[in-house]
């Protein structure tokens, strides 16, 4: 049986925040949630951007697109999404930090290829049952991962919006791909951590229990904020249904910061009123203790404003004539070791040559660089160097290499008989 997704999408900036960083896209093919960065960086910007370009996979399947050519394509506009995003840091540098997660549904008719990036989720609602279909790339879920704390803490953990993973066009990009199977009368999810960070499993299912498309994705975004959500909150549901040849597709759907609205709501509007009208309780900032919990390698940068710690794909600025000098004394600290090495094994070297006329051993290697004496005299013989044949007397001259002390010894003896006979034989 052949499938069609009937859905339904909405983005809420919130009660707390002045602008919504979410951007959302629901079409036939193509479900996909984008949270940015918050603050001076633009994470509208970033959002908006990387749904642009991942809007172009909602394209009805081809014949010879299985499922792993499937998560190629979404893969591959990851990618561009990303880049697409350091393009616009590279040609306005204000917006240097910028990022965004991305969770991206792309169906098939029987299945979803699903890539993911971040700590926006999607979750799969069957036969009454919720699971969630993504891990979070987050500093609270590596340690859920470790067993250090379980996922009630981590609702509550000081730290909980500090992302590991995003697209921020600087850093590679590295999914999760994976592929699901969908069966009729599945309802999928797709939401920004401002409705996963409020509502647990239990309160998901309930929701999604009820009602159409539409009804639960309003549902879920005003119980996200009764719940105290200070975030902004995007929710996309799509039913899976039996597909029909009269069915038409329905119209795609672009929500958040993405959307071009004629009228848009003047900064800090709601679409959801209720009892709570201001700050319902947002997380301390991260703190700088955080440095010592962190895994090797995460990137991490700290802010007032923990929207906008919550994304660290770029690590802090430093002074770059402070790193160019710890660079200069790393390389001299290098070099100093090199040469301190090349020094400790040239004096187990020996050979024998000629000093002052008389045959010596030496200690050290035979080399001539400037300024530098590789060996000196380690023993004097008696051997007179014109006393020796003209032929061994050149030999002497240029050097004759010992593997060891007792070798050049032993060829000093030899020298030495050889100086014998060639005075006894000149007399």
């Amino acid at each position: 049986m052949t499938f069609r997704l009937q859905y339904a999408a909405i983005s809420d900036v919130g009660r707390v925040r002045k602008d919504n960083q979410d951007s959302g896209y629901a079409g036939p093919w193509l479900l996909t949630v984008c949270d940015g960065v918050g603050g001076a960086a633009r994470g509208d910007l970033a959002s908006s951007t990387a749904v642009g370009q991942l809007r172009r996979l909602d394209e009805p399947p081809g014949e010879d697109h299985d499922a792993e050519h499937r998560l190629e394509l979404v893969a591959g506009a990851l990618h561009r999404a990303s880049d697409r995003i350091g393009d616009l840091v590279d040609e306005e540098p204000a917006l240097s930090g910028t990022s965004t997660t991305a969770t991206v549904a792309l169906f098939d008719g029987h299945r979803l290829a699903m890539g993911h990036v971040g700590d926006s989720r999607a979750y799969l609602y069957r036969d009454r049952e919720i699971s969630q279909l993504t891990s979070d790339h987050t500093f609270v879920q590596s340690l859920i991962d470790e067993g250090r704390i379980s996922e009630e803490d981590a609702r509550t953990h000081p730290h909980r919006n500090l992302i590991l993973k995003a697209l921020d066009g600087v850093h590679d990009v590295d999914p999760d791909l994976f592929t699901v199977e969908l069966a009729e009368s599945d309802r999928i999810l797709l939401c920004s951590d401002g409705a996963s960070g409020s509502l647990d499993n239990a309160r998901l299912a309930d929701i999604l229990a009820t009602g159409s498309a539409d009804f639960a994705a309003v549902e879920l975004v005003r119980a996200s904020l009764e719940a105290g959500s200070t975030d902004n909150v995007t929710c996309i549901v799509a039913d899976v249904v039996p597909a029909t040849s009269e069915d038409e597709p329905p119209a795609p759907l672009l929500v958040g910061s993405a959307a071009e609205l004629k009228r848009k709501p003047r900064p800090g509007t709601s679409f959801f009123r209720g009892h709570r009208s201001g700050d319902t309780g947002e997380i301390e900032p991260v703190a700088a203790d955080l440095l010592d919990e962190l895994p090797p390698g995460v990137p991490f940068a700290i802010d007032t404003d923990p929207e906008t710690a919550r994304y660290a794909p770029r690590a802090p600025r430093q002074n770059p004539w402070l790193r160019r000098g710890l660079a200069v004394l790393g390389l001299v600290g290098v070099a100093w070791m090199v040469g301190a090495g090349v020094w400790t094994w040239s004096q187990h070297q020996y050979y024998v040559g000629e000093q002052d006329g008389v045959v010596t051993i030496f200690r050290g290697v035979q080399a001539d660089v400037p300024g530098i004496d590789l060996s000196h005299p380690y023993e004097t013989s008696n051997v007179k160097v014109d006393e020796l044949d003209a032929f061994t007397a050149r030999t002497v001259q240029s050097g004759i290499g010992a593997a060891d002390l007792q070798e050049a010894e032993r060829t000093v003896e030899h020298l030495a008989a050889n100086q014998s006979t060639t005075t006894t034989g000149g007399g």
